[in-house]
């Protein structure tokens, strides 16, 4: 017992010199004497301050806690889609997330600078600019596109970018795992991050998770719709609100957890589904019974006499003309 309440005492001192060093990036810590993390306590080169002066919350608040309080605001975030037809929810978790931080900083002349490879612009298209005003709250005008041959222009124009004022959030697309996005090309784009005050989104496609600088790495991928919900119940047929799957992958306090995350286009806001509404992503098992047959069911045999309903017919009941089949 005495040797692990040193070790405690030891790693807590550890966390906080390297809160120091860090800066403007804080740190949330733990009191070793209960394990518990210190409400609002942050560190930084100034002194003590809030949690929402360096944390974005996504609303969803098992969320916030699971990532001391949210996603950072002046640092570089992963967001991350296995796979290339999950192209669109990482793109569309990214719009949520700079829409949030749009509506926090409220500032009418914020610009979204939004920067990609040509290959990545060929195969998922660009954002919808009507769309995006309609689903997100961005404005045509707010959003900059910037397309590049190559992933080393595209970071350079990502890190140029973090110089000017006007731009409020960066969002860099790339596809795959280029080796130029190594942890020095992750650590550049980090560090500007933290020296704007704004956050740099690394939104990449088709992409296995690496070692990078980014404190945060989220997993997306798409989650099944529920159906409409209106007043006299939920609406048959219809699509509801764009859901998401994610997974953290890494976090600074190191707590993994999986959610599914649904988008408010009409209060711009994420919400977790609770259990009861989860939709089945697979087919019921096979070796569940079947349901009961509706009253009035058509049956290909009538049942004999002492034969139960839906059981096979006889052998003599079948047509003395039909053949095997062919084995070829």
């Amino acid at each position: 017992m005495a040797t692990s309440a040193v070790a405690r005492d030891v790693v807590f001192a550890l966390r906080q010199k390297i809160a120091k060093i860090e800066g403007t990036l804080p740190e949330r810590l733990a009191a070793p004497s209960d394990g518990q993390p210190v409400a609002g306590l942050l560190v930084r080169r100034n002194g003590l301050a809030s949690a929402r002066d360096f944390f974005l919350p996504t609303g969803v608040d098992r969320l916030d806690e699971t990532l001391g309080g949210g996603l950072p605001k002046a640092a570089l975030t992963e967001i991350h889609g296995t796979e290339t037809r999950n192209a669109g929810a990482a793109a569309g978790l990214a719009f949520c997330l700079v829409s949030r931080m749009l509506r926090e900083r409220s500032r009418p002349r914020d610009l979204v600078l939004w920067v990609g490879t040509t290959e990545v612009f060929r195969e998922a298209g660009f954002p919808y600019a009507p769309g995006l005003d309609r689903f997100f709250g961005i404005p045509a005008e707010s959003l900059l596109f910037a397309e590049a041959p190559k992933p080393a222009d595209v970071l350079w124009i990502a890190e140029e970018a973090a110089r000017i004022e006007e731009i409020a959030a960066i969002v860099v697309e790339l596809r795959g795992n280029p080796r130029i996005v190594d942890l020095t090309a992750t650590r550049r784009l980090h560090r500007r991050a933290q020296d704007s005050g704004r956050p740099v989104f690394l939104l990449r496609q088709s992409a296995e998770p690496e070692p990078t600088a980014a404190p945060v790495r989220l997993v997306v991928s798409p989650a099944p719709a529920t159906l409409r919900q209106t007043l006299l119940g939920p609406l048959v047929g219809s699509i509801g609100a764009p859901a998401f799957a994610v997974e953290i992958g890494k976090s600074r306090t190191a707590l993994p957890g999986s959610f599914i995350l649904e988008w408010n286009p009409d209060a711009h806001t994420l919400t977790e589904r609770s259990p009861e509404n989860r939709v089945a992503v697979v087919s019921p098992s096979r070796g569940r019974t079947r349901p009961p047959a509706p009253p009035g069911a058509i049956l290909a045999f009538k049942p004999a006499t002492g034969q139960a309903v839906g059981d096979q017919p006889p052998r003599e009941q079948h047509p003395a003309h039909r053949r095997p089949r062919r084995a070829g």
